[in-house]
């Protein structure tokens, strides 16, 4: 059997299923990545979208305002990530419906990181795009191979970060705060490089998981489902060098 990715939704359990069901039409690395563009570009079409209702509009929604575009995107972008867990054959018609709400998300959370450190959004999106082109060289020239050592320490790093940004946020609602996560000081930096470093590598184990998957034959609708896990990695990406350009410019 095939390794898993630390992606909780690039499961190799996930492909080798749908696998079993057809063979007439087969997943292509190709096809995944036309999909994962596709998305890339429904996202930035939304995110422009909630970014104009702040810049551009004429003070349309104040920064307050923005939270609500903020969490309802998060909201509905999780509630859809999980209805396409369960509903893989509707991939190619929830996915897009993720990408249009992260966007929301990330369009809204822009926004109000630029207004407050002018410069920060291109260079994380710099960040995010530099790194991704990185991670895809290296898997494709070897440089970085996906081992089952190197498997198992990303996925453990994932499962603790997930466990610490939870925490984080159970305490927060107790009025306690993590300086070591949240803060500017230089561990709070070097944390967040750290995460910036383990999301990294959670694209390299996502690169080799759809290649895999194409090599087992999964069927074409996961092509859709793999694109959709690509994005995910890309947003936490994205969100990380937010966080840690905004603690730099601190």
């Amino acid at each position: 059997m095939f390794k898993n990715s630390s992606n909780p939704i690039l499961k190799d359990k996930t492909f080798s299923k749908e696998a079993s069901f057809t063979k007439s039409s087969a997943m292509t690395i190709n096809g995944t990545i036309e999909k994962t563009f596709i998305l890339l570009l429904v996202t930035l079409i939304s995110a422009i979208y909630t970014w104009r209702k702040f810049f551009f509009e004429g003070g349309m929604v104040s920064p307050e305002g923005m939270y609500g575009w903020i969490i309802g995107g998060a909201l509905g972008g999780f509630a859809i990530a999980i209805a396409i867990s369960f509903m893989k054959k509707y991939s190619a018609f929830l996915a897009p419906i993720y990408a249009i709400l992260e966007g929301v998300f990330l369009g809204a959370i822009s926004a109000l990181f630029e207004a407050m450190y002018p410069g920060i959004v291109m260079n994380a999106v710099l960040g995010t795009f530099g790194t991704f082109l990185f991670m895809l060289f290296a898997y494709r020239t070897g440089i970085i191979k996906v081992t089952d050592k190197l498997r198992s320490i990303i996925m453990s790093a994932t499962f603790g970060i997930a466990i610490m940004y939870g925490l984080s946020w159970i305490l927060s609602m107790f009025g306690v705060g993590m300086p070591f996560l949240n803060g500017n000081g230089l561990i709070s930096i070097g944390v967040s490089l750290f995460i910036i470093v383990v999301a990294a590598f959670n694209l390299l184990l996502d690169f080799d998981m759809i290649e895999r998957a194409s090599a087992m034959g999964a069927p074409k609708y996961m092509e859709w489902f793999g694109a959709f896990g690509l994005l995910v990695t890309l947003v936490w990406l994205y969100i990380e060098f937010l966080r840690l350009l905004s603690k730099l410019r601190d």
